[in-house]
């Protein structure tokens, strides 16, 4: 159970990423703060004059975690990460899909340029980046070319060298122009490497130069000049902070570190998709006195890759593992492609993978007891249900029901756990398309079919197969999944969760033998919180579709109104209820929506 005043007592002095969930888990919410401590404190001060907004957010708020970061501005790149892979509701999202800027050098040019970059091109130069203001960058990109007389021409060189005079830049000395032959290729190299060392780190000299010209303009009282000076510097120094949340490599990968005290462990995993931070998830262990972090981490890497469906390019450590070699061949053979363990030793890898395990060890610290008990509610139910059924490996369930409330519009229902928690994103519905009424085992039929079908054909969110099947009934709707299994020569277990007369899980059902479970267990708990989720998710599709129904069937017996001005109202009024009460100027402007055609609808109401 979440205790928040505890949970905020536990909370550090420490910039970072904070992530809202309500009741049922999902990301409502997530921000950045310099102090995780003040920031999220704030939220639940009775005394705070919060906005309507957020004190709608805070009453769904039900638990919260958080990412601790080495600045703010890796806070503030994570927190844009995780609002854009999560799409929180109670964030407000940039229509416009606003990305971070880079700092490009096109390396594979004969004479490069340095350029202002919103999107990285794998193959078409050096990136550096990203940085949080684009001012900043414009202003160093433009501080970079003068210094270094880089040239900031579309010419291509060296074939249009000559065919045009050069340009104002040359003339008033803050160009050497290539384009006329001024300065040969390897000089111009020379020049590009200073760009580069600069910013690769090296900024002492020209902060040291901006410095000293903006005292000397200071002191012959040319102020103007020098508060150019200054925001110059405000700029470079901006555009100097380092991250390490989002890199110019975008192999996917996991970063693994582990912090133990001798008896437990904290695992932490760093989740790196396409070059960003996407997410995390720690795992307890209970360890030996005398395990090194080696042994435990390779004992880590072993159990939790033999069940996790997705397997990255790339492994990093924080320490080297002995039977390195051979757990990356074994890997290498489940993902069909090559898999590297590295432990990186210098640069911002080896920096992420300190942050992996600075967070681990807060949280062992923290939350060691937390990691228990939620340890025995989700892995360790999902253990106890597998040996009720004498399974071993059994990580991912799928659970299905079927909705046909008055046997109008059936619908199906597929949702996922993993490691005994939801996997949201693997949620799938289906309308039912070949049953006509309410006929529970022929709908269970066509979904069963549907989907596994197209795991066969390996269709995109239907390629990952389930370690257990888990159907909402006892033998009949057993025999359902066994036979639609056994039609496309899928071998799969199957087992029913059994319920008494009152509606109740009693047992499950598998090999045709009801099995009877603790209903103090954790286990029990699971089996009913999943009962529950696949009948929600099932109940609010259904209902979605008989709230669209009802929509059409109103609007429809209306002249003029069809299929898109139907869309237009409903888009622009949100319910029919404010359409039945709109005046004809209100219902005008609507788009699409003339006088004619709102008189036809107001007079329908009225």
């Amino acid at each position: 159970m979440f205790d928040l005043e505890e949970e905020l007592k536990k909370l550090p002095d420490k910039p970072g990423v904070y992530i809202m969930h309500d009741k049922i888990g999902t990301i409502i919410y997530v921000g950045k703060a310099v102090s995780l401590k003040n920031r999220v404190r704030q939220y639940f001060r009775a005394s705070t004059n919060h906005s309507a907004k957020i004190k709608r957010m805070v009453s769904k708020i039900d638990y919260f975690e958080y990412i601790i970061t080495d600045s703010e501005l890796e806070a503030l790149v994570l927190e844009c990460n995780l609002i854009k892979e999560h799409s929180p509701k109670y964030n407000t999202m940039l229509k416009d899909d606003k990305t971070y800027p880079f700092i490009k050098i096109t390396t594979g040019e004969h004479f490069p340029r340095v350029l202002f970059s919103r999107k990285i091109v794998h193959g078409t130069g050096k990136y550096y980046g990203p940085y949080t203001s684009a001012g900043a960058v414009k202003d160093t990109i433009e501080l970079l070319c003068k210094l270094y007389k880089i040239r900031t021409c579309n010419r291509k060189l060296p074939a249009d060298q000559g065919k045009e005079r050069p340009c104002l830049n040359y003339h008033i000395g803050q160009c050497s122009a290539p384009c006329q032959g001024y300065i040969n290729e390897e000089d111009y190299r020379k020049s590009i490497e200073s760009v580069m060392e600069f910013l690769d780190g090296d900024y002492s000299h020209i902060l040291n130069s901006l410095t000293q010209q903006m005292q000397q303009a200071s002191e012959n009282m040319e102020f103007e000049e020098a508060a150019k000076y200054r925001d110059l510097i405000a700029s470079v120094k901006q555009v100097a902070q380092k991250q390490k949340i989002t890199m110019d490599d975008v192999t996917d990968r996991d970063v693994i570190a582990v912090a133990s005290d001798g008896q437990d462990a904290v695992v932490q995993v760093f989740f790196v998709r396409s070059g960003k931070l996407l997410g995390r998830d720690h795992f307890h262990m209970s360890v030996a006195e005398g395990d090194t972090r080696g042994e435990i981490l390779s004992q880590f890497i072993k159990q939790y890759y033999g069940g996790t469906p997705y397997i990255p390019n790339v492994v990093m450590l924080q320490e080297e593992i002995e039977d390195s070699e051979v757990i990356s061949q074994w890997l290498s053979g489940i993902k069909k492609r090559k898999v590297n363990i590295i432990t990186p030793k210098k640069g911002d890898k080896e920096k992420l993978v300190e942050l992996a395990y600075r967070n681990a060890q807060m949280v062992l610290i923290q939350d060691g007891e937390k990691i228990k008990r939620e340890q025995q509610r989700t892995v360790g139910a999902m253990e106890e249900i597998a040996g009720w059924i004498n399974l071993s490996g059994v990580r991912r369930v799928e659970a299905y029901d079927i909705s046909n409330t008055s046997g109008v519009e059936s619908v199906g229902s597929m949702v996922v756990f993993q490691d005994g928690k939801p996997a949201r994103n693997d949620y799938r519905k289906f309308k039912i398309k070949t049953v006509k009424g309410p006929d529970d085992y022929k709908s269970m039929k066509e979904v069963l079919t549907r989907r596994f079908k197209r795991a066969l054909e390996s269709s995109a969110g239907f390629d990952i197969y389930p370690d257990l099947i888990m159907m909402d009934g006892g033998k009949g709707q057993v025999n359902i999944a066994l036979e639609v299994l056994g039609e496309l020569g899928l071998s799969i277990p199957v087992c029913g969760m059994v319920k008494d007369d009152n509606h109740n899980t009693r047992g499950l059902y598998y090999n045709n033998v009801e099995i009877p479970i603790d209903k103090r267990s954790e286990g029990f708990k699971l089996i009913t919180r999943i009962q529950d989720e696949a009948h929600r998710f099932a109940i609010e599709y259904h209902r979605s579709l008989r709230s669209k129904a009802q929509v059409s069937s109103v609007l429809d017996g209306i002249d003029g109104v069809g299929p898109a001005r139907r869309k237009a109202l409903m888009k622009h009024f949100m319910e029919i209820e404010k359409i039945r009460h709109a005046s004809v100027e209100e219902l005008m402007e609507a788009p699409g929506i003339n006088r004619g055609v709102a008189e036809n609808i107001y007079n329908y109401f009225h």
